[in-house]
């Protein structure tokens, strides 16, 4: 007597057996925005299935990282997203960064993996795997010392006052407030009240097309003044690095149709012979900040320097400056130096609109 013949998997109407079905619920969040609308053009299953992908990242571009969905919304044109990798926290990239940052996934439980290495590349070459990052404030921010408080949880009598804790400080650089908050080397944990900007976004925002402007942060609900936004992530790079990567950004600027995220911040240390440079850059790589936008007037958002007890670096830090109405644009001064007085044009609207971005040699 023969064996019986092995079961066929069961298919759909179009001859696609469910597995391969599975097979591209895991591939297709692999995949840009091109490729995968080139799979939509395959068949009317992979059609479908590529546009829940599309419909699920215009909803969510945080890709679940955060407390709260930050969704698109574009009247504008075609493109119901944009595209980039995600990271709730400063990265510095390896030394291969082309190939770190090849892949992202990005549909259902797109916090789970945060970036597809290169075949051949192990995890450790990466340097961007979720497993390896702290999402309470970076683990990229290298400890320097074991300095930091011993108490359990600090006592929170206000958003900037808290009682007892020697790490709690405010002051100010030149217009850049300095804040500093508990860190790895504290005997506290998220709660305590000295961790404001390490407990994720707690404001509900939304990401906004504009004709002009291109895309933008706006309030989905009222903020208070004084209220942490968010920090602004992106790669930790060295200045030569910065200055590499701005000369391709501005060649690509030329034709109006690219815009940069490269920020550099200068602190000036307490002694006030020597400045301490940072450079972020959420071009490819970075969190929902990257879209917040200029204005002349100095918006409504303050940039705080946010030292960690323990850390190396410290992070940049957006707080509301004032109360903002839902359904408000976000925004702050990039600077006030414009080395290139025919640069980039400025849509901001403010009354004190100067006409151009605001430029500097990097």
């Amino acid at each position: 007597m023969l064996p019986p013949s092995p079961k066929k998997p069961p298919q759909n109407k179009l001859g696609l057996s469910h597995a391969f079905l599975q097979c591209a619920d895991l591939i297709l969040p692999w995949l840009t925005p091109q490729e995968l609308a080139n799979v939509s053009l395959t068949c009317k299953t992979l059609h479908r299935a590529a546009h829940s992908i599309t419909l699920y990242r215009s909803l969510d571009a945080s890709r679940s990282f955060e407390n709260f969905p930050i969704s698109f919304h574009n009247t504008v044109d075609q493109y119901p997203y944009a595209y980039f990798f995600y990271t709730p926290s400063q990265i510095i990239p390896s030394s291969s960064s082309s190939s770190s940052l090849n892949r992202q996934f990005w549909g259902p439980n797109s916090s789970q993996t945060l970036v597809l290495p290169d075949s051949g590349s192990s995890d450790a070459e990466m340097g961007c795997t979720l497993d390896s990052m702290d999402l309470l404030g970076g683990s990229w921010v290298s400890v320097m010392d074991e300095s930091g408080c011993e108490c359990e949880r600090c006592e929170k009598v206000s958003e900037d006052n808290v009682i007892g804790c020697p790490c709690m400080e405010l002051e100010g650089d030149e217009g850049m407030g300095i804040r500093s908050e508990c860190g790895p080397s504290c005997g506290c944990r998220l709660e305590c009240g000295n961790r404001l900007s390490q407990r994720g976004i707690q404001v509900q925002l939304k990401i906004v097309k504009d004709v002009r402007k291109g895309w933008g942060l706006y309030a989905a609900q009222w903020i208070q003044q004084g209220q942490f936004i968010c920090e602004y992530s992106g790669e930790l790079l060295t200045t030569k690095e910065a200055r590499r990567r701005q000369q391709i950004y501005d060649k690509l600027a030329s034709d109006d149709h690219f815009s940069s995220a490269l920020l550099v911040v200068r602190e000036h240390l307490p002694s006030g012979n020597a400045c301490l440079r940072i450079n972020i850059d959420a071009t490819r790589a970075g969190n929902f900040a990257r879209f917040i936008n200029h204005s002349c007037d100095g918006g409504n958002l303050s940039t705080v320097l946010v030292r960690s007890s323990g850390a190396l670096l410290p992070r940049l830090c957006f707080f509301a400056s004032k109360d903002i109405k839902e359904g408000e644009e976000l925004t702050f001064s990039y600077g006030e130096i414009r080395v290139q007085p025919k640069g980039s044009k400025c849509f901001c609207g403010s009354f004190s609109c100067l006409g151009t971005l605001p430029s500097e040699h990097t």
